[in-house]
């Protein structure tokens, strides 16, 4: 194999917004994810963008935020590699529309789903990148003590996600 280059792309991850990124495999996946989204909430915001990988090999939006389909764009366009999705939100957290996402027919994976600093592994082959992983968040400084483990349950029945 003659000269892979890898390269570490940040993605912006503003305040108050999440991002999803994975892979998918078809023309139609930028509206079946706007579909999926949308009837999650009516009260989402987002921007989705598709990189196709053959054809006139497009970087393909949709959205109901320009902002947000911006960023994805501009993702989608720093990470350069075919078959990739970027999603982003406001107003929903992943985990509202992460099944959803997962049951659309061309979405093949997952590979962040988080409002955390991001960095993506590409690799660079000349006329193909590829996606090699996604850097989520920072390393672990240590493991939860007991005062750590109640303000942990009780974040989550304060923000309604346990009762």
């Amino acid at each position: 194999m003659s000269g892979v280059r890898l390269e570490v792309v940040d993605i912006d991850v503003p305040e108050g917004t999440n991002v999803i990124i994975g892979r998918t495999h078809f023309i139609k996946t930028v509206e079946d994810l706007y579909e999926a989204l949308i009837t999650s909430s009516t009260a989402i915001r987002f921007g989705v963008a598709f990189n196709e990988a053959s054809g006139k090999r497009l970087i393909r939006r949709d959205g109901n935020d320009e902002e947000l389909v911006k960023l994805a764009v501009e993702a989608c366009r720093r990470i350069g590699a075919g078959h990739v999705f970027v999603i982003y939100l406001k107003n929903a957290w992943p985990i509202n529309v992460l099944n959803a996402i997962k049951n659309v027919q061309e979405v093949v994976s997952i590979d962040a789903a988080t409002a955390n600093p991001v960095k993506v592994i590409v690799a660079d082959l000349g006329e193909q990148r590829a996606l090699l992983g996604v850097a989520d968040g920072f390393k672990p400084l240590g493991v939860e003590s007991e005062e750590d483990v109640r303000e942990r349950k009780e974040l989550l029945r304060k923000i309604g996600y346990k009762r």
